[in-house]
């Protein structure tokens, strides 16, 4: 039997070989396994479903409807770990529409301990689609379709949904300005912009990238850096960082700044669970800044105000992110276009489970009719 590495190089393989020709004939199959792989709101069960066939492939004494060890049965197997150990490198190398992250750690699919059927209840949404999913693993398990080929059917539409992504993406930067004698946009226009981008559904992740965007480009002039960001599920308490961005001097580690954003009010307790942190660091920075999208309240900036003294000299403010980037693109206005590109890039290299593809799209799209002046 091959390892599960082999199993899912083979099914690239034949994927790459006929990328435009279904390995399966059965209709409703194939709807099915569109549904799982093309939906942009919910990525778990195409990880799910890969997971599964991986295991089944490299093991046909499993039964492929039993990926956790919980239920008890000598067929079960853990679908954790075949997830985290060989189908998290597999889409990370080959860039396939998937989340960077386990799908057996999502709400609908952790905590189980029994087989999953076609009347298993999962909690999650779309509905339609846990039921695809569990209809595809029923169908390899009673023999209508070949895990081989149902796994190479799913990798094959992923390297389709990959290419057409890539292409739409090439296809609005190449439109964007290029001419190195066209005025630039404006700092007002770059900041509507943003502002534009901010405002789309599921955008959490971009005041963290706005706020590093800043710094990339002002690091020479300010005489400090942003250190390498973490991932957006990674929690503080796991990595240890103080903030969503963590500014230090050119020549050491030690941060001075940290940065917590936040797409929500900002409350007085969050105020005093980031104390707290800082104190279980034993990192003293100079400025502890939240950075919010939506309206501060006074009693807030002045509880925050009121910290320095409290807390021996470390600055505590509340930002609006918008009235941050403004004051940015004004102060180092020159930077102004740098800025814009700094975005762009973070935007586009972000994992898809932290800015998805249409929110790349999005921001790409937005540019462009800035640039073109509607």
């Amino acid at each position: 039997m091959p390892t599960p590495a082999e199993a899912l190089d083979v099914a690239l393989e034949r994927a790459v070989g006929r990328i435009g020709q279904p390995f399966i004939d059965e209709s409703e199959t194939l709807v099915r396994v569109e549904n799982v792989c093309v939906n942009v709101q919910n990525r778990a069960c195409v990880r799910l479903l890969l997971a599964c066939l991986t295991a089944k492939l490299s093991n046909p004494s499993v039964d492929i409807r039993k990926p956790y060890t919980e239920i008890g049965d000598s067929d079960a197997y853990s679908g954790r770990a075949i997830d985290e150990m060989y189908i998290s490198p597999f889409i990370n190398r080959h860039r396939l529409p998937c989340n960077s992250t386990t799908a057996f750690l999502t709400p609908a699919l952790r905590n189980i301990d029994a087989t999953l059927t076609p009347r298993t209840e999962l909690v999650g949404r779309p509905r339609a689609l846990y039921r695809d999913v569990l209809l595809l693993l029923n169908d390899i398990h009673s023999g209508e379709v070949s895990p081989e080929d149902l796994l190479a059917e799913t990798v094959r539409r992923l390297l389709v949904i990959r290419d057409e992504r890539d292409a739409r993406v090439q296809a609005l930067r190449s439109s964007l300005r290029s001419d190195a004698d066209a005025v630039p946009l404006s700092s007002e226009t770059i900041v509507t912009l943003i502002g534009q981008h901010l405002s789309s559904p599921r955008s959490s992740r971009l005041p963290t990238l706005v706020v590093a965007a800043a710094y990339s480009v002002a690091s020479e002039h300010l005489g400090e850096r942003a250190l390498p960001l973490e991932s957006h599920t990674a929690a503080d308490e796991r990595t240890g960082a103080l903030g969503d961005v963590q500014i230090t001097f050119m020549d050491d580690n030690n941060v001075i700044t940290a940065y917590e954003m936040k797409t929500r009010r900002v409350s007085i307790g969050d105020i005093d669970r980031a104390l707290t942190k800082i104190s279980d660091s034993g990192t003293r920075p100079d400025n502890y800044i939240f950075v919010t999208t939506e309206p501060i309240e006074d009693r807030v900036s002045e509880y925050a105000s009121k910290i320095y003294d409290e807390s021996g000299g470390i600055e505590f403010v509340v930002l609006d992110c918008i009235g941050f980037l403004r004051h940015f693109l004004h102060l180092f206005h020159r930077l102004r276009t740098r800025f814009l590109e700094a975005y762009q890039d973070l935007v586009l290299n972000e994992p898809e489970s932290a800015v998805s593809h249409p929110l790349k799209e999005a921001f790409l799209a937005l540019r462009l009719a800035a640039e073109s002046g509607e």
